[in-house]
């Protein structure tokens, strides 16, 4: 199946390619949530750009014998980092929400990715959300960008 992806050459550390990667996109999984603790700045020149301050989420385990926990996340706007990161990218792909996760009342930007997969803002709804490190939370999907250029 990696074969038929474009984008199977250019995204590192996949959990578990026979999972992540299908004919429509690579799914990515999550491998930390951040809270916001304190702002960062933003200006015009970008001379007092600061970064915010990120205070990582611990997870739980359900059973001592877990080898992986769960983040319990109450309501509320959060910023989670992926476990894959992109090499060589030729053309941008396309960063989008898992359906899955959409149907749960987690949610992330869809964004365009054209060098580096960048820290997302995860929001949760009101009823909160469980997680569980490594869950697939993202879909990287090719733009076609080159083929519709030259056509």
């Amino acid at each position: 199946m990696s074969a038929e992806n474009p984008l199977v050459d250019v995204v590192d550390n996949l959990v578990y390619e026979p999972t992540q990667v299908h004919e429509h996109g690579i799914d990515l999984t999550v491998s930390a949530i951040y809270r916001v603790a304190g702002p960062g700045s933003l200006d015009f020149g970008g001379d007092e750009l600061e970064d915010a301050d990120l205070e990582p989420v611990p997870t739980d385990l359900r059973d001592p014998d877990d080898e992986f926990g769960w983040w319990n996340l109450e309501g509320g706007q959060y910023v989670i980092q992926h476990n894959e990161f992109l090499t060589d990218l030729e053309e941008p792909a396309q960063l989008q929400p898992r359906n899955e996760l959409l149907a749960r009342g987690g949610s992330h930007p869809s964004v365009l990715v054209a060098s580096h997969l960048p820290l997302m803002p995860l929001t949760v709804a009101d009823g909160g959300l469980r997680i569980k490190e490594n869950a697939r939370v993202s879909t990287l999907i090719p733009t076609g960008a080159r083929s519709a250029r030259t056509e």
